[in-house]
């Protein structure tokens, strides 16, 4: 797919720097997957904690049952 974009040419060559890719497109292409790692580490991050849970259940009381 091929896209028309301004990007900033400084944060660029700063990707392109860090990275140590040697294209412009593998650059974006390397911010545009680690954006989307972060985002779903993000999602999964703010689940922490949400469960509930009985402070009561006996996990070993349930398996002398079987």
């Amino acid at each position: 797919m091929e896209i028309n974009l301004t990007i900033n040419e400084s944060l660029l060559e700063q990707a392109l720097n860090i990275s140590g890719v040697s294209t412009e497109n593998e650059a974006v292409n390397l911010a545009l997957e680690e954006y989307v790692e972060k985002r779903a580490r993000e999602e999964i991050i703010s689940l922490f904690n949400t469960v509930e849970y009985d402070a009561n259940y006996d996990y070993k009381e349930l398996r002398g049952k079987r």
